[in-house]
């Protein structure tokens, strides 16, 4: 079987977590290499967004491998990998949500929220969404292919065309074509 890695990161809400599963991530097979990829040190004050990126691009890059990142509620390093072309991050607080994740949506990214799950649950979780694997089936592979639909614009970038609606403070709407 051939090694693969899994990207861990986490905000200053996930850090004692990420600590903590580490070592045990780091020793549940002989083919899992576990690279933290920050926060280094708790850091009160630090983002979100730093661990998120740093994890998506390594997914993003790597084939085989997988990410989880931990915040408090797991919303923001969910959004902010989904903005890497490649990462497809998924929200998830129970093994089942986690397994399909991965099965149906081919998931390549976990997020866990940091606040409301002790080691030994995050750890389930994360062990469901590794041992589960993409479906085949045309449907899911269809739907997979469409989150990386769009036309690139000049500068590289990916261009999605729907509408975006807005309200402004008065309630009135404003829409604006993207």
């Amino acid at each position: 079987m051939p090694e693969y890695h899994i990207y861990l990161g986490a905000d200053h809400r996930g850090y004692k977590t990420k600590e903590e599963l580490f070592p045990i991530l780091n020793s549940c097979h002989e083919n899992v290499v576990v690279e933290d990829l920050g926060a280094e040190k708790y850091e009160q004050d630090d983002d979100f967004n730093d661990p998120a990126i740093a994890v998506a691009q390594a997914v993003a890059s790597d084939e085989h491998g997988l990410g989880v990142l931990l915040c408090g509620s797991a919303h923001g390093v969910t959004m902010q990998a989904n903005r890497i072309r490649g990462a497809r991050a998924i929200n998830a607080s129970t093994e089942a949500s986690a397994k399909i994740g991965r099965e149906h949506d081919h998931a390549n990214i976990l997020c866990l929220p940091a606040d409301e799950l002790d080691v030994d649950t995050a750890e389930k979780i994360i062990k469901a969404f590794c041992h589960a694997r993409p479906s085949k089936d045309e449907r899911y592979v269809r739907r997979v292919k469409r989150l990386d639909e769009g036309e690139k614009d000049e500068e590289g970038e990916v261009e999605f065309g729907f509408s975006v609606k807005t309200f402004r403070d008065d309630g009135v709407e404003d829409s604006e074509e993207e």
